[in-house]
């Protein structure tokens, strides 16, 4: 059965003057509109498009995708408020309703803020609820150290970034292992750092450290040879002047400079570095 709010895979079922009727593994009709109908679609080809209701409250299917599906957090925009809540864009041309009861703040018009896209039980719409807190933690932890996982970023701390992880569970990666920009509603790749005693998860932006050392070895070279095989980037230097250049801490560098030197790839010098 096709999954409202949903990327459902559906089979074209017939073509008629309004557009495309697709149906799911139960025999289901969902109605994809001309607008979206192009001519490499056939009868019996299988097709994916997402699920959701219309301005009329009927189930239709597209072919775009919305910012976020049911299940997902995002950073959303409001279009408009009226007396009924909060109307979000989300990518699709019916906006996304924001009822009052779930704004954790009264939301205003041209402010972005992060929800959680769900299906209403009591309405079957598709709504969000920027009341964020109840939609996390609330499945065991299963994650090992190591594992990769997708992050949002949702807010500055003093400490460094509060992120939601796969959308089920509150994390943190802290600034000293920011080497980057990153921005509030940036989904981004990251890793299990560690899973403290309360269930806290840290997360951080690279991999094992030794694959870590690895790439920035090979950043490295790079950077030597299209600057003439020499740098002025030194373990001595200042660890402000490497994060710009190189993303990372002055640690890593001076890992990554140590690695190159045993595998004979650079010669060091105390001003500067000249590749082998």
């Amino acid at each position: 059965m096709a999954l409202l709010g949903k990327l459902n895979e559906l089979q074209i079922n017939r073509r008629t003057d309004f557009g495309l009727y697709l149906s799911d593994d139960k025999g289901n009709e969902i109605l994809l509109p001309n607008k979206y109908v192009t001519h490499d679609m056939h009868i019996g080809d299988r097709i994916n498009v997402f699920v959701y209701k219309d301005s009329e409250d009927r189930i239709v299917a597209t072919t775009q995708m919305p910012i976020a599906q049911v299940g997902e957090f995002a950073l959303l925009r409001v279009n408009a408020v009226n007396e009924i809540g909060a109307f979000l864009d989300w990518g699709l041309p019916k906006d996304l309703l924001v009822p009052f009861r779930e704004q954790k703040v009264k939301m205003e018009t041209g402010r972005s803020y992060i929800v959680y896209v769900y299906v209403d039980n009591a309405s079957d719409r598709i709504v969000a609820s920027s009341k964020i807190n109840k939609f996390l933690n609330n499945v065991p932890i299963k994650y090992n150290v190591g594992d990769s996982v997708d992050i949002l970023i949702v807010q500055k701390v003093d400490i460094g970034f509060k992120v939601i992880i796969d959308n089920l569970f509150w994390g943190v990666i802290y600034s000293n292992e920011v080497f980057k920009e990153i921005n509030i509603g940036d989904r981004i790749p990251a890793f299990i750092k560690n899973i403290r005693e309360d269930e806290k998860i840290d997360v951080t932006l690279s991999d094992r450290i030794d694959r870590r050392i690895m790439e920035l070895a090979d950043k490295i070279l790079m950077y030597l040879m299209n600057n003439n095989k020499t740098m002025h980037l030194t373990d001595k230097s200042d660890p402000e002047e490497i994060k710009n250049i190189f993303e990372c801490s002055k640690k890593d560098f001076k890992k990554a400079l140590g690695h190159l030197y045993k595998k004979k790839l650079v010669l060091l010098f105390p001003d500067y570095v000249k590749m082998a």
